[in-house]
Formats: C-alpha cells, sequence, structure tokens
C-alpha cells in the first residue's frame, strides 16, 4: 500500500491517504500507526472538492 501526504501542509501534520480497490484510506501523517478511516471514492470526491474550494 502507498500512502501519499497532503501538498496543503505547512507544518508537517496533515493527512495521508492510500488508494484502495473499494475506495480511500485516510490517516493522520503524524500517527501513522493510529487509526484509518476507510472512505467511499465518492466520499473522497466529496471531501477534496470541499477542501480545495477553501
Amino acid at each position: 500500500m502507498t500512502w501519499t501526504k497532503s501538498t496543503y501542509t505547512d507544518s508537517g501534520s496533515c493527512v495521508e491517504w492510500a488508494q484502495l480497490a473499494e475506495g480511500v484510506l485516510v490517516r493522520d501523517s503524524k500517527r501513522p500507526a493510529g487509526a484509518r478511516v476507510p472512505l467511499a471514492e465518492s466520499s473522497w470526491q466529496g471531501f477534496v472538492d470541499w477542501v480545495c474550494a477553501r
């Protein structure tokens, strides 16, 4: 699994995501062994669209 770090960070704390066949996993970059939140592809896209509109 390949994790990708958000490019919208300036403090080193951000989210990372990994693409899966059935959606996306999201985790806190400061706690990579912590909780991972599974999202459907459509939910992930909605979140990305919301963040980019800010």
